[in-house]
């Protein structure tokens, strides 16, 4: 990247600087959407944006949580269902979840099948890193373990969001993933169901994507 940068100085004939000091900008609206929002404030905003993006949220306990899954499910038809190979499952008491018959977890030892279960699938699960509480967009960084098909190849996408990993807006989820140690190769922001309008704004749900969406909040996580 260096000798990259310093090529293109020199072609602009222009000396490559040492360093470069970030900017302090006078306005930073950014900053100051839903600033200093308690967690229950920005849980209610998310509820506001979740009507415009045609989702559904669902609020619910740890303790409740799977028997509200039970009921996302059976609201939508039943499975089959894909879910990642996520340790969080087990720390939010859903282990006996995955032995369901309906359930298929990403193993990267079955390669292209996991692929093939999601394409068959009519929900697919997964936990969101972050919420945006401002656009109702949940962010998904991706591995190994947690294919990007699991929540677009499904008819029907669920999203299990714990409460205290609602932010203001990308601006936080940002700040967030720069300050990880490793970031993954795929991260996604997924905002409900796929949404697409032609020139004359006529809005299709359902096209490029999955064709229903719900979140699951855990109000004591």
């Amino acid at each position: 990247m260096e000798a990259f940068l310093q090529r293109l100085s020199s072609r602009l004939g222009r000396d490559m600087p040492a360093f470069v000091e970030r900017p302090q900008w006078k306005h930073a609206p950014q900053q100051t959407v839903f600033q200093g929002y308690s967690q229950d404030e920005l849980l209610d905003e998310l509820k506001k944006q979740c009507t415009r993006i045609h989702t559904t949220l669902v609020e619910t306990t740890t303790d409740g949580l799977y028997h509200t899954i039970e009921q996302v499910i059976d609201a939508h038809g039943g499975g089959p269902i894909v879910v990642a190979n996520d340790e969080r499952y087990e720390q939010v008491g859903l282990s006996s979840f995955l032995k369901r018959e309906d359930v298929h977890v990403w193993d990267v030892s079955l390669g292209r099948a996991n692929i093939e279960a999601a394409e068959k699938a009519n929900i697919g699960i997964t936990f969101s890193d972050m919420t945006l509480a401002e656009s109702g967009t949940v962010v998904l960084l991706n591995d190994r373990n947690q294919g990007r098909t699991i929540s677009f190849l499904p008819k029907t996408y669920v999203a299990i969001i714990p409460k205290s990993t609602i932010v203001p807006r990308m601006t936080q989820a940002a700040r967030i993933i720069r300050e990880q140690k490793h970031v993954p190769s795929c991260i996604n922001f997924i905002t409900g169901p796929s949404n697409s309008a032609d020139i004359e704004m006529n809005l299709v749900v359902g096209v490029h994507g999955p064709m229903k969406a719900t979140y699951i909040v855990i109000t004591d996580c």
